[in-house]
């Protein structure tokens, strides 16, 4: 697959990074990534998938922004270059977003996009 996006990049704002740090500290392990994947599926054609991970592996890219690190795999980053993972809260609740500048398309709640 061709990348879409020639930065092979994802960043992580100051607001993703502070919530990435709680919940390191929630869990009592400061080893702890942010892993973000891309899977087929959602209302969309793709959906955005968040885990806490300490492994890496072989093709995983890792990018380290304001003392967290976030990992991905090769795959979902063809389709993840050049976002940005966010973290917010308002009155309906709080949850990473991605802002994804190869998405053509994204589903109201925000976890899936179309390219």
């Amino acid at each position: 697959m061709e990348a879409l996006v020639a930065d092979h990049h994802v960043s992580l704002t100051e607001s993703a990074a502070m919530r990435v740090q709680t919940l390191r500290q929630m869990e009592g392990d400061s080893a702890l990534m942010l892993r973000l994947s891309v899977s087929g599926g959602g209302c969309s054609g793709f959906s955005y998938g968040f885990t806490l991970d300490r492994e890496v592996n072989a093709e995983d890219r890792i990018f380290e922004q304001h003392g967290v690190s976030i990992v991905v795999d090769e795959a979902s980053l063809e389709l993840l270059a050049g976002a940005t993972i966010d973290f917010v809260e308002d009155l309906m609740g709080s949850s990473f977003t991605v802002s994804n500048p190869n998405a053509s398309s994204t589903c109201g709640c925000g976890t899936s996009f179309s390219v």
